[in-house]
């Protein structure tokens, strides 16, 4: 069988383009993934891993959608070398079944890796930047109503922190984080 896997980053972007490719393909079983590639602990993939057996191939349209380290795209493409299942790349024009193809695909996946990093560092010096114009102040805190008169009766002993906690609508962290922080007010 010829299995296809798609992956976009987010919900909002489409996988039009990459479903197209695998209709041309003529792809049996199509597996898509809407989260980030970062790594492999994606639902589709695991999937799409458990479902091929023995003498299909997996088809990507680039190696970018499939892995974007090259680690992973190792090891996933050694686990299905390890089922007998080939693995293509039509972008990057890979094929695991010759020694090129082994070989390219060690280089190309390095190369989704170096990406990966350059947009990471270009984000992280844009967040910089407008941090030193004063124009990103990160999320802004959320607000609770409540908090003072709910810490009272907490402090009083009327309620638990667990139901204090649950009467905010916070995690166990974030409440005694707003309770220190308002005693070093």
């Amino acid at each position: 069988m010829r299995i296809g896997y798609i992956r976009v980053s987010t919900d909002e972007q489409n996988t039009i383009r990459q479903e197209i490719l695998m209709k041309e393909l003529g792809v049996d079983e199509i597996y898509i993934d809407k989260i980030s590639g970062k790594n492999t602990n994606r639902p589709q993939l695991k999937a799409m891993l458990d479902y091929v057996r023995h003498g299909d191939t997996v088809i990507v349209s680039e190696i970018s959608r499939f892995a974007r380290n090259t680690k992973d795209l190792l090891e996933l493409v050694e686990a299905l070398t390890d089922k007998g299942v080939e693995f293509v790349s039509k972008k990057e024009a890979i094929d695991t079944n010759t020694p090129t193809g082994k070989f390219m695909l060690t280089v190309f996946g390095a190369v989704a890796e170096l990406e990966r990093e350059y947009i990471l560092q270009r984000q992280r010096e844009g967040i910089a930047a407008a941090k030193s114009m004063g124009k990103y102040k990160g999320r802004k805190a959320r607000e609770y109503a409540d908090f003072d008169k709910v810490v009272s009766k907490w402090r009083g002993g009327k309620i638990t922190a667990t139901q204090a906690m649950h009467e905010l609508g916070m995690s166990r962290s974030t409440f005694y984080r707003k309770v220190k922080q308002k005693i070093y007010r």
